[in-house]
């Protein structure tokens, strides 16, 4: 049976709609805070904004199709070789490149994860097997079970969306090594790593020449603040794989501009620690004020922290009534409607979203119920 798809037409089916939140709220965009998408709060590094205006000049030629330069200057900063680079329009993009090169018949994806592993796969007719990750949403050993010979593909994430949550390194081997053994293909999207500290603890770029059925998909959409500018990149050794995959996609899918962004991006000496250094410590604070609230906020490690608030399944409207935007999980699988995702953003940002919230489940609480 064909697993449906989960996109309705002209709804979001992720965060980041300012302009969808500016038109159900009637506030305009620059109004809004958005807490629905996990960008990185600092914004784009210089080195991006110049690279982007040097390379508008350019834009009446066609851009390098292969994107020679920027797969050299990422080869060298993954410690890879520029064969084993594809780059892409975004991370999604590359998603669906996969899916259309392999055409699987069967796939493995964890509930809940990122939604466009489901979409590319029922877009392609592939059948879906879900892994319920349970009460506590993480990634155990008992998934080593799910991975059989039967399968073609299977979609991991770590740190996983929604939940920022990680998984052991050597549980990942086991999987990508039992994987191998049955001769499924993994994809292990690792586009939110960089914003955890000991993210060379956790990768599987060192094991890509061991694991010739592993394919890394990372981006510098959230790190360096870029999504407006469409750019994600995989890296594989299997070099036949990467062939179908930039067959299966539009040829120049990757603007000049947007290649000039990640040249830029690779420059930016130090950029990360200093979102490190924001992040870390406001991640901590939000969770523990969350809580305070009376939230059930998981132990994410990404820019972005997963919680369920029992009961409250309208936050994102009464939090949009106060200019602020949230995302709803109630259309991951495997969650409800009770369950909430928010980035995190700067110390002042953070904070008005905690008041805001404060308000409101003080109002529930029957805090204000004398008027005051």
């Amino acid at each position: 049976m064909k697993e449906i798809s989960v996109r309705e037409p002209g709804k979001p089916l992720h965060g980041g709609d300012r302009l969808g939140a500016s038109l159900q709220s009637g506030k305009r965009p620059e109004e809004l805070l958005d807490f629905s998408a996990n960008i990185n709060p600092l914004g784009m590094p210089s080195q991006v904004y110049d690279g982007v205006l040097a390379e508008l000049s350019e834009a009446q030629h066609y851009p390098d199709p292969f994107c020679r330069k920027l797969r050299a200057a990422i080869a060298e900063a993954e410690g890879r070789k520029q064969e084993e680079i594809l780059c892409g329009n975004g991370g999604a993009d590359l998603i669906y490149r996969l899916v259309y090169a392999l055409k699987p018949g069967k796939a493995l994806v964890t509930a809940p994860a990122f939604a466009e592993y489901g979409e590319a796969l029922a877009q392609a007719g592939a059948r879906i097997c879900y892994w319920d990750l349970g009460e506590d949403l993480e990634i155990r050993e008992g998934i080593l079970k799910a991975v059989t010979g039967d399968l073609d593909l299977m979609f991991l994430c770590n740190p996983n969306n929604p939940t920022g949550l990680l998984t052991d390194r050597e549980l990942l081997k086991a999987l990508v090594k039992r994987a191998r053994s049955f001769g499924v293909r993994v994809c292990l999207d690792e586009c939110f790593l960089d914003f955890v500290p000991e993210r060379e603890a956790y990768t599987l770029g060192n094991f890509i020449g061991e694991f010739p059925n592993l394919v890394i998909l990372k981006s510098f959409t959230k790190l360096y603040a870029m999504p407006g500018l469409r750019l994600g990149y995989v890296i594989s050794s299997d070099r036949e794989l990467l062939a179908g995959m930039e067959r299966a996609g539009q040829p120049w899918s990757v603007s000049g501009p947007a290649q000039a962004a990640g040249m830029g991006a690779l420059k930016a000496a130090g950029f990360r620690e200093r979102t490190l250094n924001l992040i870390e410590g406001e991640r901590k604070r939000m969770k523990a004020e969350m809580e305070r609230l009376g939230f059930f906020v998981y132990d994410g490690r990404a820019n972005y922290l997963c919680f369920r608030a029992p009961g409250e399944r309208n936050l994102c409207e009464k939090l949009l009534a106060r200019g602020i935007i949230l995302r709803s999980c109630g259309n991951y699988r495997g969650l409800t409607e009770e369950y909430y995702r928010a980035a995190v953003r700067t110390e002042e940002e953070n904070g008005k979203l905690l008041k805001a919230l404060g308000e409101i489940m003080g109002k529930e609480n029957g805090s204000e119920s004398d008027g005051t």
